[in-house]
């Protein structure tokens, strides 16, 4: 069927013959001719980016410019920690001080938000700890580090349109494509603060860039082969995939996606052999390899080595590393110590498997149980690690046994500890031993679980309970001398309990507050193997002196801590199991089901949300293409020739290739059972949306027989009305993004889908309410009518705002904080003082003492509610007459009618406020995929000024409100899996 000298190609890469619908089906002779003998691709010609008409750059740098305007504006707002920023943020803290850290992301994004900040001026004293949290009075230069992924998401601009350019589309889609991206509200939102997305998705677009721009070269055949514009894209591509997956593993995806169609590429080659030779095949392989593989590792290896050059101290990371990975960093680096471990040796004991820390116990005993003395796993070095170790028996002296946990400080010949050796483990700072019984332990109350506990007093000589056997585990031990007596470090041991025959065992469950939240340490019958495994890393002697032989941890390379790091990354990624009060689940995604509570305060909100219309225009666009190919199987199975028609091969490689990519960047989340998010979709947006631009330009620029392709002028009217639509869309939920002003009922008109659940009460109901005073100003009531009015001081008492929640379980303060700020002069009368302080409640308006608190603390959440209690002192401090107490905002502003009036209800405090807040609309049971969500009140939503009404609403609440999920913003979960925060 090959023939030569069939119809010339346009420049746009669409064949100059006609074919009718009935032709497309059966394929005329002529149609199915080939023209190229080799492996050059039908109906493609060089979409060179770098020479594109003047009239392109200039439009490509107006909607740049849009792009910034829309980026950029009021980047500064709000002027508080927003969601992941705690992580985030708090990540380029610790890179500043140099502070070791585990995140479940490689480091390219943090370094990159990091370096804006340290150019900026900042220290790395600002925590971000807490969503809310003010930038403004420390300093910090948030607005600096925003304009990383800020410039970033203006950038994606350019990029998508050289991208639709370079697949051969037209000028007026690639410009849709541009626009689409500019007014596209989730990626707006998450573009404006310090996240890792904007750069994930900048990065992905980047390789999805150049490697259409390879692929250009290499589909014109041999003569552009090894080329310098094929190279440089072929670099580029690889380039790219290192900064994406050095972004986030969400990268791993791309790098999938480019490996599927290199593959198609090498295959394609392998069936041409009349061009290609084996030699020259194996010089294509070879090229790909080096571009695709060794670049993007190396790119990622890279940047892991600046990572461990910025982190060089300790910091609340390094516990989940290993002992050797620890010593490597500044302070914790181990003195030699002695090698030979005997009785009488003090010893710190490691537990192996969970890098939980020491063997450790203190003057706390356990409420429950034997309410014998605490024993734990404690993450540091500390003088409660050290253990004496002691005989099963005190040794004979000249005058009889020699007494006392020092006997052995004098006896020679040292006698070492063996393998099989019964020992005591006494516990030096505060005279008990280690010591274990049937008794369930406090935690894991399981049957084959026994208590493990510190018990004596100094004299006391102990008893049976207190015996372990030193089982050395051979296969773990490092030399042949460990394997027969133990050795510091280089010996892995079992410590058996003689009576009870369990083992000293440690996991990863962390006892509560009464245990500091220190690992639990147990005796598990049948425990297993890596988690019953012990070595001892500190050891000392009086009889070893500085000549003893000397033992430390080996140094680990690079490759060894690079290595390390990769696997705990997994781990702790695979860890993030559990619910999250805005994950969402991947069938969600593509039709915007639910977005993201970022941030709320001053009656304003950034909820992370998409633009409809382009959301759903660019999953239907992926319905469409798959609706194709279904299509085109079926046929291609029934004999039809459409794979022999140009146009319709370029249709479906060319948006199939797009498609594809949504696929890989979409469906890899089905297999995770971690905690998932709306923004995780977003590379395969940005692919579904070039697949709607491709369709697009297809339908109106390169399809004939419908009459579009020589009417452009349709095909930029219809791009200007669903742009125009989009931004449309865009303006209805612009202020979620940039966290404006709106007013609720502009909220709920725009509010289509019910699980869309932002809150529309805490938007104010009139715009001209934001222009409400400040606080401070508004503290000078009319006093006209009160007695003493000219001398009275006014003075506020406001409750503490709790802090947003995280995922660890919210703990209540039991004792009240106070604060007194000095006299402010306002007008003619004074705040005289301003006092703060907590008071619990319960959901009557109780209130609750601090032993009724601390009766509660874990099995209730506290939800804040903020008031103002107003009351006129005269100068001697008496009080003349005191207001009601009224419920204020964020702001501390007292709503309008609820001034102090002291002729109604003074002194007598209003019924408390419903827990769960005064919105229900949104606290529905669950979000639709059957998970309960937690979280916690917002604080800021505006109260009702009528108390009675008040009263009512909790009434009806009561009952509803323990199964309501909570609508405040929290952070995702994997920072605080990954720093223990």
């Amino acid at each position: 069927m090959a023939a030569k000298g069939v119809s010339r190609t346009q420049s746009n890469g669409v064949s100059e013959k006609k074919t009718n619908g009935t032709q497309m089906a059966k394929g005329s002779q002529a149609a199915i001719k080939k023209k190229h003998d080799d492996y050059t691709s039908e109906g493609v010609s060089d979409h060179d980016i770098f020479a594109l008409p003047s009239s392109d750059y200039q439009l490509l740098g107006i909607l740049t410019l849009i792009a910034a305007f829309v980026r950029l504006f009021r980047i500064y707002q709000p002027s508080s920690v927003v969601f992941d920023e705690v992580h985030f943020g708090g990540f380029a803290s610790k890179y500043i001080k140099g502070r070791f850290f585990m995140d479940v992301h490689p480091p390219l994004a943090k370094l990159l938000l990091t370096l804006a900040g340290w150019l900026a001026g900042f220290n790395g004293d600002f925590d971000f700890k807490d969503i809310g949290k003010d930038y403004l009075e420390p300093g910090v230069p948030y607005v600096a580090m925003r304009l990383v992924p800020a410039i970033f998401g203006v950038l994606t601009v350019p990029t998508i349109f050289l991208t639709l350019k370079a697949y051969g589309c037209r000028t007026t889609s690639a410009a849709l494509g541009a626009g689409l991206v500019i007014f596209e509200n989730g990626l707006l939102t998450q573009s404006r603060l310090i996240l890792l997305d904007s750069p994930l998705v900048i990065f992905t677009a980047f390789t999805a860039l150049s490697w259409t721009c390879f692929t250009n070269q290499h589909e014109q055949g041999p003569e552009k082969a090894f080329e310098p514009n094929w190279w440089f894209w072929l670099v580029m591509t690889g380039l790219g995939l290192g900064a994406t997956v050095s972004v986030k593993w969400v990268g791993l995806f791309t790098i999938f996606w480019v490996g599927c169609l290199t593959v198609l590429q090498l295959w394609v080659l392998l069936g041409d052999t009349k061009t290609i030779t084996p030699r020259l095949w194996f010089k294509h392989f070879l090229a790909r390899a080096f571009c695709l593989i060794l670049i993007p590792v190396t790119f990622y290896m890279g940047l892991f080595a600046i990572h461990f050059v910025c982190l060089v101290n300790p910091g609340d990371g390094d516990g989940f590393m290993s002992s050797e990975f620890q010593a490597t960093l500044n302070s914790k680096a181990m003195q030699d110590v002695p090698v030979d471990v005997a009785l009488g040796s003090r010893v710190s004991l490691r537990h192996h498997n969970t890098q939980g820390g020491y063997l450790h116990s203190h003057h706390h005993m356990y409420p429950t149980g034997s309410k014998q003395q605490q024993i734990t796993l404690y993450p540091h070095k500390d003088e409660n690690n050290v253990w004496l170790l002691e005989n099963q028996t005190q040794p004979e002296g000249a005058n009889g046994p020699i007494t006392g946990p020092k006997a052995w400080d004098t006896l020679l010949p040292l006698r070492y500890v063996e393998d099989g050796t019964i020992v005591r483990l006494y516990h030096v700072t505060t005279d008990r031993r280690l010591h274990s019984h049937d008794v369930r332990p406090p935690i894991t109350e399981a049957d084959w679980q026994n208590e493990v506990s510190a018990y004596g007093y100094e004299g006391f000589e102990g008893d049976a309970n207190d015996l372990f056997r030193v089982d050395i585990i051979k296969s773990m031990s490092d030399g042949a001398e460990a394997k027969k007596r133990v050795r510091t470090i280089q010996t892995k041991f079992k410590l058996v309990h003689i009576i009870t025959g369990c083992v000293l065992f440690s996991h990863k469950v962390k006892l509560p507050d009464w245990a500091f939240e220190q690992q639990e340490v147990t005796c598990a019958k049948g425990g297993t193997l890596p988690n019953s495994v012990w070595y001892i890393e500190g050891n000392e002697h009086p009889l070893l002196g500085a000549d003893a032989e000397k033992v430390n941890y080996r140094r680990p390379n690079f490759f060894s801590k690079f290595w390390e790091l990769q696997k705990v990354m997994w781990r702790t990624n695979a860890g993030l199991i559990e619910s999250h009060t805005w994950d969402s689940r991947p069938p969600s995604w593509p039709v915007l089901r639910r977005g993201i509570n970022f941030w709320g305060k001053d009656h304003r909100q950034i909820y992370l949300m998409g633009n409809p219309v382009i959301w759903w225009s660019s999953t239907l666009a992926v319905v469409i293409y798959a609706f194709f190919k279904g299509l085109a199987i079926l046929r291609w199975q029934r004999g039809f020739q459409d794979y022999q028609i140009e146009t319709f091969k370029r249709f479906d490689y060319e948006i199939g290739t797009s498609v594809f990519g949504w696929a890989c960047h979409y469906f890899p989340f089905f297999l995770m059972q971690r905690q998932l998010f709306l923004h995780h979709y977003f590379p395969a947006l940005y692919f579904a949306i070039m697949s709607l631009c491709q369709i697009y330009d297809f339908v109106t620029s390169r399809v004939g027989g419908i009459g579009l392709r020589d009417r452009p002028a349709i095909a930029r009217i219809g791009a200007v009305v669903f742009l125009s639509l989009s931004i449309v869309a865009f303006s209805f939920y612009a202020p979620l993004a940039y966290g404006n002003v709106w007013t609720q009922s502009a909220c709920k008109r725009v509010k289509l889908i019910d699980t869309w659940d932002w809150d529309c009460n805490a938007f104010h109901t009139d715009l001209s309410k934001y222009s409400t005073p400040s606080p401070l100003a508004n503290s000078a009531i009319d006093t006209a009518g009160l007695k003493g009015g000219n001398q009275a001081a006014i003075q506020h008492q406001q409750a503490v705002p709790q802090k947003p929640l995280v995922p660890q379980e919210q703990k209540a303060q039991v004792s009240p904080e106070q604060k007194i700020i000095p006299d402010v002069p306002l007008g003619d009368k004074v705040v005289k003082s301003q006092e703060q302080h907590t008071e619990y409640r319960d959901q009557y308006g109780n209130l609750l003492n601090e032993d009724q608190v601390a009766a509660l603390a874990g099995q209730v959440s506290f939800s804040t509610h903020y008031e103002t209690r107003t009351r006129l002192v005269d100068a001697q401090g008496n009080v003349i007459a005191e207001g009601p107490n009224v419920a204020v905002d964020g702001a501390g502003v007292a709503p309008p009618g609820a001034g102090g009036n002291a002729g109604q209800g003074a002194g007598v405090a209003p019924p408390h406020p419903d827990i769960e807040g005064r919105n229900p609309e949104t606290a529905k049971d669950g979000d639709g995929d059957g998970k309960k969500q937690d979280g916690n009140v917002d604080n800021n939503k505006p109260a009702t000024a009528d108390a009675m009404e008040d009263l009512e609403k909790e009434r009806r609440n009561v009952e509803k409100e323990l199964k309501e999920k909570r609508n405040v913003p929290r952070p995702g979960s994997e920072g605080n899996q990954a720093t223990g925060k």
